[in-house]
Parts: structure tokens; C-alpha cells; sequence
């Protein structure tokens, strides 16, 4: 064995020392990906006469930088430190001291558009993106399905040789995609990138995630309780991946997209962070904008003549709210700060990490200080339960106030109110949604790239949009736009590399013109001036105001006016009706018709199936192990009469565990057996919790556990009778006074556990059926 392995091993080092030479011919990088490189050596009829030469996998352009994209989820213009905000961000203030601050870069105004035209370098609408997938319809351009067409730098980058990984949000998957079935060619690991690790929603709950690594669903490591916190939990695996990346191939660059929840609702944070705030917001929304304003103007963020736009009616003055509206709306905004400067702080970490690995001095990192302005979708008075104002259902301030001390923990689901969203916005017009006015478009931005930058404590004022980032990241990188990626052609870029404007500050903006549009909040920006139409209200998805040819438009001049606070739409009747009319081209030519205002009621439009399955099917039967299966895949159980059929096994009568659970802390519906007792727990928001729990047990052994559910009918989320019955024996009866008409949120469905968020507060996740499930028969009447 010892002479066959030595004389093995010479051979071996003999082809090897024949085959050392790695050409160096050019790549052709125009389609993607690229096949190896020409084979050098010679084949002969056997290998004595043959000359061994390894071919070439692709490698990326010498010099390549690495690349980080730090994307932050709902912040406002007036909100970080670092663009004069009043919360403390001292490492975004550090990066932007190394670094450059842009103060006119732009966003689609809301977070999967944004998302889909950052990562691809097209308008949203181009890549099916016209609005969120919940909402999606069967629509090209509002499918929220990403085509072949608009590959992703991820794709790119990583055909080009660099390693490229997501972390965080994922908004721009179908979510009834996101099963366990796939298909997966939309999901981060299909849309180019080596390695994910997040969520594949719009949000999602900070103590108990819905996480998948890659394609795999995964739980948290430890509980609530134990100190888990997903913002910190992500930047352990993004530093870990760098890390791993560099130490087996330190002169391979790394593309990572690194995109929190935060600042997205649920805003969650341990109680120690929100604490540092306490009382630092007593002034009001009124004062705090005046402040903001004031520190923007000193610090060089806006220009000297730019005027603060005044409150609107939609937000009351601070000085006429009472006590209570006063105490709440506070908390809630001390708690948003708590969290932002705790993902600062995990940030800060991320950036350290990046600082001490090998080519650090090589990274171009833009951190994107949110994917649009700040957020009013808490409604006029904030809430502990985002989810329902999302479903278009009201809270009261007395039911909030019951709350007080939970905002920010993990039994809670907070969102500030809409006056807090307009102070976060300062100095502009409106918030998130409206894509009509900068307070929902105008985003901070600052860019590091230690090798080429030189630091700039001026603010660069070139007009930039997310669909600029992917043309400066090839240029800077020096590889070209595809034509072809996976044998799919591409459509061509619609966004412009800013290169020139990283060295030069006097370099003219990449592009003159830029369209926005989302949910009718619509827009035209050309040559400085800006034409807006604002059409729907955040926090009323209930509205849609339809009749677009009556909104009124208004026209600013922004080389003049920063903050879009001198209308000139009576003036300038001439300007505004080419503005008008441009629009209008654009938006026939970016696939942004037909416009739609509906809110709650797209959620209600039915979704395609989970691929593979009956599209028109009324029965679903799930074995033991379906879980973490996203809200659109589950069964349509909503608005109608169903009934579920468990087989079981259990060992004793006395067992525990979740049979079906649907939902979580916003919103849900579980039934399970608490000791050997079926209870079946309806969540209506929080606010109403039906509880029937049966007068008996099951027996050992196997059994039928049935729950029918007889729906009351006449319009959508009103209530229904439940029935468990054991066998044939009814054993329990009960009346679920409303039950929710749209979504339940953020959680999922599961056989067998509740994974993620708890649905009931009698048990701790995930409560895993103690016996074992055959499977479960859920009938849609």
C-alpha cells in the first residue's frame, strides 16, 4: 500500500508540474456564465504524450473591490444623527467621516420595488415589481415575479468571480414561492447569490423569526427570554461568512448584500436600549422637526435657502393632544430610537469586521439609509399590533395605552404613529407609500471606498435613484453589462453608473429624468423639476380613492427648492403640463399602467397555488413536518366555512403539543391539546382571544381529533361556531365572535409545532406534539 501511494503521488506531482501554467487570456464576459477557459496543453494517446493544463474557472477583473450594500427598511430623511436626525448613529457618522454623505438619492417610496430595482438596476415595474406581493396581482409589471430578463448583480458578480451572499429581508420572492416545495430559482440562492440567510416576507418578528438558511427553514438558536434578537443574530452570520470567505480565498472579492428588518415594524428592542431615550422626544413632533431642520441647515445636509415645509392637517399639532396621546406617541418614539441605535450598534460591528479583513481598503460599501422615507402605516395614534392596521382594522388609544409597558418586547408588535413618520421626514412633505413627494422618496445615502474615495464632510447633491447602483458597481468594478445571463437576454439597464461623482463633486448627475409611482402616488422628475400627484393615505388600506384624473398635481422647481416647499403649479400651467405629459410617457415605457389605489382589497385577491399543487383544490392533507409553510401556501381558510381531521397516536392521555397551527402573536389560530385536552385558540389581533377547550381527553393510542368550523357568512371577517369532536363524540362548542378577513401576518402555518411566534400565550413555541401525527385533512367548504 505504502509503494503504490508514493508512486501515486509522483505521478501526480509529474501531471501537476507539466500543468501549473494558468493562461491568461481575456475573459469574455458579455454572456453569462462564462465557460472555462481554452484548454493550452495537448492530448496524446496517452498521457506520456500528453501536456496536462488545468483550464481557468472565471476570476474577477484585477482590482476588483469587494462590494457591501447595507440596506437599511423605513427611515426617514431627519432621523439619523449623521443627516441631522436626533438619534444617535455613531457609526454611520464614522463610515460617513471616511466617506461621502449624498443628500438627493432616491427611492420607489416603498420596500420591495425599491429592493427589486436596487439589486437589478431596473425600475420596478420593469421587474414585476410594481408593488408588494402580498398585494400582488396577475399582472406582469405587479406580479412581484422578478423575470430571467432583469438578472441581479448577484448573478452577475458571482459569474464574474466574486462570492456573493444576502442577509436579512427578502421582499421580493412570490410568497407562494416560499414554500418548502420552492420553486427556489426566485429565492436569493436562485437570483445569484451563494448564500442566504433571513426572511423571505416583508418583515418579520425580531424574538422569533421565520428564517431559512439558503432553502433550508431554520429556528432561532436560543428564546426571547435567553437574549436572541434576530439584528444581532444576522451580523453574527454575516461577520462569520466574511470571515470564512477571506480565510480560504483572501483574494477572492465578496459582493454581500446585508439588508435588516430594522427599521421596519415590529420595531423590537430590548428594554436597556429603549431606556436611553426616556424622555428625549417629551418635546413633540412640532419641535423636534424645528430642531432637525435647524441641525440640517448647520451641518451643510440641505442648502442654506431651503424652507421647512409646514405641519399638514393630517397631523394634529403636539400642543392639542392630551395627556394619554402624549405618553403613548412618546413611548412609542423612544422605542424606535432604541432600536435604531441598536442596529447601529450591529451595524457598527459588521463594519469593524469588515475594516480588519484582508482588502479593506479595496471595499466599496453604499449604506443605503432606507429603502423610502419614514413610515406612517401606525395609523393616526401608532399601534402594538401593526398587522391589524395593515388589515385595515383600528385601534383605540385606551386599548393601546393597556400595553404601555410591553412596547418593544417580544408580545408586542409596535408602530409609531404617522405624526413621528412627517418629524422623521424633515424637512420634507410626507412619508413612506407616497411616492408623489420626497418624504417618501428621498433617502440618505453615503458611500466608502477607502483605495479610490477621498472623505468630503460636503453633501453630494447629484440627482441619484436605486437603479444607479448596479451601474456603478460594474464600472467600478470593471466588468461589463451582460447580454445574456443563463442563456436569457437582458434587458437593457435603466439606471446610470455615478462613478465620476465618487472623485469629482462637481461631476453632473448620471441621468436627468426618473419616474415614481406606487399605489397612484405618482411622479415625473426632469431637469430639476418635479411634478407630483398624491393619491392615497398610508394608513387607510381600506381606501381606494380611484377617479385619477381629478388628483391635483402640484410643480416644484428643485434646483431652487430642496424640499419641494414652493408650489409653482398655478404659475407654471405650461411646465406642469409637460411634466404631465412626460409622466406619462414614462410610465407607458417603464410598464407602470394600469394604475391601482386598492389597498386591503388586493390583499384579497386570490394568489396563484404553491406550483405542483390543485389550483382549484378544497382538500389539503399535511403529514407530520410541514411547517414553516408561508401564509399564502397554507390553505385559503378565510371567509368560509372548513373542517380539520388530526389522526394521532398518542402514549398516555395526558400529552401536549400543537396539531395545526396558523399565525402567531399578531394573529392567528392554533389547535392543540393542553394535557390531553383539544383547545382550539382563535387570535383575533390581540384584541379578542376564543378559547374553547374540550370537556374531555383524548385516549391513548390512535384517534381522531375533528374540528369543524361553520362560518356565519355575509361578507368577509365576521364570525363563526367551532365544533371539536373526539372520534364522533362532539366534546367541546363555541362562538369565535370575528374572525380576520385578510392577513394574519408575518407568521406561518405548521403541522405538528408552532414555529416562529406563539399563536396562544398558554404555551412556548415551538410546543411540539409530544405523540405523533399520521396526518392532517383540512376540507374548505
Amino acid at each position: 500500500m505504502k509503494r503504490t501511494f508514493l508512486r501515486t503521488s509522483a505521478l501526480c506531482t509529474a501531471a501537476l508540474s507539466v500543468g501549473l501554467s494558468w493562461p491568461a487570456a481575456a475573459q469574455d464576459r458579455s454572456n453569462l456564465p462564462m465557460p472555462l477557459s481554452p484548454f493550452t496543453g495537448k492530448i496524446g494517446r496517452d498521457y506520456t504524450q500528453s501536456t496536462a493544463v488545468w483550464q481557468q474557472v472565471p476570476t474577477a477583473p484585477a482590482g476588483a473591490p469587494n462590494v457591501l450594500i447595507i440596506l437599511l427598511d423605513d427611515v426617514g430623511f431627519g432621523q439619523s444623527s449623521t443627516f441631522g436626525g436626533l438619534i444617535p448613529t455613531p457609526n454611520l457618522d464614522r463610515l460617513a467621516s471616511e466617506g461621502l454623505k449624498f443628500n438627493r438619492f432616491h427611492t420607489t417610496a416603498i420596500c420591495g420595488p425599491s429592493r427589486a430595482a436596487l439589486l437589478t438596476g431596473r425600475n420596478h415595474h420593469t421587474t414585476g415589481n410594481g408593488f408588494l406581493m402580498e398585494w400582488a396581482v396577475g399582472l406582469p409589471n405587479y406580479s412581484t415575479m422578478i423575470p430571467r430578463e432583469t438578472a441581479t448583480v448577484g448573478a452577475m458578480l458571482k459569474y464574474n468571480g466574486y462570492s456573493t451572499s444576502w442577509l436579512g429581508k427578502n421582499h421580493n420572492t412570490p410568497d407562494w414561492e416560499t414554500s418548502a416545495a420552492g420553486p427556489f430559482d426566485r429565492w436569493p440562492t436562485g437570483l445569484g447569490f451563494e448564500y442566504f440567510y433571513g426572511f423571505n416576507a416583508g418583515e418579520t418578528h425580531q424574538y422569533y423569526p421565520v428564517l431559512f438558511e439558503n432553502t433550508v427553514a431554520v429556528d432561532p438558536s436560543k428564546s426571547p427570554e435567553q437574549g436572541y434578537h434576530l439584528m444581532t443574530d444576522m451580523t453574527d452570520r454575516a461577520i462569520s461568512r466574511l470571515r470564512l470567505t477571506k480565510s480560504v480565498a483572501p483574494d477572492k472579492p465578496y459582493f454581500m448584500y446585508f439588508a435588516p428588518g430594522a427599521m421596519h415594524a415590529p420595531h423590537h428592542v430590548a428594554k436597556e436600549w429603549r431606556d436611553r431615550f426616556k424622555g428625549q422626544f417629551d418635546m413633540g413632533w412640532d419641535r423636534y422637526r424645528d430642531t432637525v431642520y435647524r441641525r440640517q441647515l448647520e451641518m451643510g445636509i440641505i442648502p442654506p435657502d431651503t424652507k421647512l415645509t409646514p405641519r399638514p392637517d393630517w397631523v394634529p399639532a403636539w400642543d392639542s393632544l392630551s395627556a394619554d396621546q402624549k405618553k403613548l406617541y412618546t413611548r412609542l418614539m423612544e422605542n424606535y430610537a432604541g432600536y435604531f441605535a441598536f442596529t447601529d450598534h450591529e451595524i457598527g460591528r459588521l463594519l469593524d469586521a469588515v475594516r480588519q479583513l484582508p482588502g479593506a481598503d479595496n471595499t466599496l460599501i453604499f449604506f443605503i439609509v432606507g429603502d423610502n422615507g419614514a413610515s406612517a402605516e401606525g395609523g393616526p395614534d401608532g399601534t402594538v399590533n401593526e398587522i391589524k392596521a395593515l388589515n385595515g382594522e383600528k385601534t383605540t388609544l385606551e386599548e393601546t395605552l393597556k400595553r404601555y409597558d410591553e412596547i418593544g418586547g417580544p408580545n408586542t408588535e409596535p408602530h409609531y404613529p404617522v405624526g413621528w413618520a412627517w418629524a422623521g421626514n424633515t424637512p420634507f412633505q410626507w412619508v413612506k407609500q407616497v411616492a408623489s413627494h420626497l418624504g417618501g422618496s428621498r433617502n440618505p445615502m453615503v458611500v466608502s471606498w477607502p483605495a479610490k474615495i477621498k472623505p468630503d464632510p460636503k453633501a453630494r447633491d447629484q440627482f441619484l435613484h436605486l437603479v444607479d447602483v448596479v451601474p456603478t458597481i460594474l464600472e467600478a468594478s470593471g466588468i461589463p453589462m451582460p447580454t445574456t445571463v443563463d442563456g436569457v437576454t437582458q434587458k437593457p439597464l435603466e439606471g446610470a453608473s455615478f462613478l465620476s461623482v465618487l472623485s469629482d463633486p462637481k461631476a453632473p448627475s448620471p441621468r436627468n429624468e426618473q419616474y415614481f409611482e406606487i399605489l397612484s402616488n405618482r411622479s415625473i422628475y426632469l431637469d430639476g423639476w418635479k411634478a407630483n400627484a398624491q393619491h392615497t393615505l398610508p394608513w387607510r388600506q381600506d381606501l381606494a380613492p380611484g377617479n385619477w384624473d381629478k388628483d391635483r398635481w402640484e410643480l416644484y422647481d428643485l434646483t431652487k427648492d430642496f424640499s419641494e416647499a414652493n408650489d409653482l403649479a398655478a404659475s407654471r400651467p405650461d411646465k406642469l403640463a409637460e411634466l404631465k405629459g412626460r409622466f406619462e410617457e414614462q410610465a407607458a415605457r417603464y410598464n407602470v399602467f394600469p394604475l391601482d389605489d386598492r389597498g386591503a382589497a388586493r390583499l384579497l385577491v386570490p394568489k396563484p397555488p404553491v406550483p405542483g399543487s390543485d389550483p382549484k383544490a378544497t382538500q389539503f392533507v399535511y403529514y407530520s413536518g410541514a411547517t414553516h409553510l408561508a401564509e399564502n401556501t397554507a390553505p385559503p381558510m378565510k371567509n368560509r366555512s372548513w373542517s380539520l381531521v388530526a389522526d394521532i397516536d398518542v402514549k398516555d392521555d395526558s400529552n401536549s403539543g400543537v396539531i395545526m397551527a396558523f399565525g402567531g402573536v399578531a394573529a392567528g389560530m392554533v389547535l392543540y391539546l393542553d394535557k390531553g385536552a383539544p383547545v382550539f385558540h382563535y387570535n383575533w389581533f390581540e384584541e379578542n382571544r376564543y378559547v374553547i377547550t374540550a370537556t374531555e381527553k383524548v385516549p391513548s393510542g390512535k384517534s381522531k381529533v375533528k374540528l369543524d368550523f361553520t362560518y356565519d357568512g355575509n361578507g368577509a371577517g365576521k364570525g363563526g361556531t367551532a365544533v371539536i369532536s373526539i372520534g364522533d363524540k362532539k366534546v367541546a362548542e363555541g362562538k369565535i365572535g370575528k374572525t380576520v378577513a385578510g392577513r394574519f401576518g408575518i407568521d406561518t402555518f405548521g403541522i405538528g409545532e408552532d414555529s416562529g411566534q406563539p399563536v396562544a400565550p398558554a404555551y412556548k413555541p415551538p410546543y411540539r406534539f409530544q405523540g405523533s401525527i399520521d396526518k392532517v385533512t383540512i376540507d374548505l367548504k
